[in-house]
């Protein structure tokens, strides 16, 4: 029993050692300043999907731009939340925080004549998205970039090439905006036929398979409609076909576009032709 005792006797010393007490005491608000960033982090964000959600479900806001607003909404609290919890932990730390913030103030003010290029990333992104230039999966081109937009930030915008490369862009570098995602898309083919093909006729053709591929076709939105003769070239007269689609689907339909009418145009006997080489061949004195 003595040595029960003894240990007893350790640990009341510790327990009252004012040392042990402080440093433990740290580390319990320090755990719970984390805990309790981790907890409000998943209930602000989870707020801020459902709020968009919402917003989607009653027709108040495009999906496109939903989703802009949700990825910059999250980073906002993110960023605010990261600041709350830093002036926590200085607290639990017994630091005067005053003195702290005042001295920051100062940094900030020297470093900001000298990241003059972040708060004109900020300022030029925030008229990107108060003027609704573009949204997340638009078709744009920035900065002589083409691709589809992820995210649009505060500080960059992110772009998504088609060979799957992620473009980050700087918004102080975005002069000019090229979006072509905003009203439908064309889809515009031009079928060559043969001089000696009846123009008429060919037209009359591609429009009745122009009219049956409509009927199939959800991304066609108006067309396809067989314009006439586009232009006359060296080999062939160009027939002009145009509709107009849906963001993105431009590229599919012309697709199709072009099979359909490879298809009428065999069916009907009509010659599509293709440029024909003819070799002389030179006899040689023997």
């Amino acid at each position: 029993m003595p040595e029960f005792d003894k240990g007893v006797n350790v640990m009341d010393e510790l327990l009252t050692n004012p040392y042990v007490t402080t440093t433990l005491m740290i580390v319990g608000q320090l755990l719970l300043a984390i805990v309790g960033y981790f907890i409000f982090r998943a209930i602000g964000g989870s707020l801020i999907t459902r709020t968009f959600q919402r917003m989607q479900e009653r027709r108040k806001m495009n999906n496109n731009r939903a989703q802009t607003l949700e990825k910059l909404a999250m980073n906002v609290f993110s960023y605010t939340l990261l600041f709350i919890v830093i002036v926590i932990v200085i607290d639990i730390f017994g630091l005067p925080i005053g003195p702290i913030l005042a001295s920051a103030g100062v940094v900030g003010l020297a470093i900001g004549f000298g990241a003059q290029g972040l708060v004109s990333d900020v300022v030029t992104g925030f008229f990107i998205l108060l003027e609704k230039q573009i949204d997340v999966e638009d078709y744009v081109t920035i900065s002589e970039l083409d691709g589809i937009v992820e995210e649009v930030g505060l500080r960059t915008t992110r772009i998504r090439a088609w060979d799957g490369t992620l473009h980050f862009i700087p918004n102080r570098e975005i002069t000019s905006v090229s979006n072509h995602s905003r009203g439908n898309m064309e889809a515009m083919v031009d079928v060559g036929i043969s001089f000696n093909e009846n123009i008429s006729e060919t037209m009359k053709v591609l429009q009745d398979a122009m009219n049956r591929l409509a009927e199939k076709e959800d991304g066609i939105l108006e067309g396809p409609d067989v314009l006439g003769v586009g232009s006359i070239d060296e080999y062939d007269v160009k027939i002009r076909i145009l509709a107009y689609t849906g963001n993105l689907q431009q590229w599919g339909i012309q697709r199709k576009i072009l099979q359909a009418s490879k298809e009428a145009l065999d069916e009907a006997g009509i010659e599509i032709p293709v440029p024909q080489q003819v070799y002389f061949q030179e006899e040689r004195d023997r």
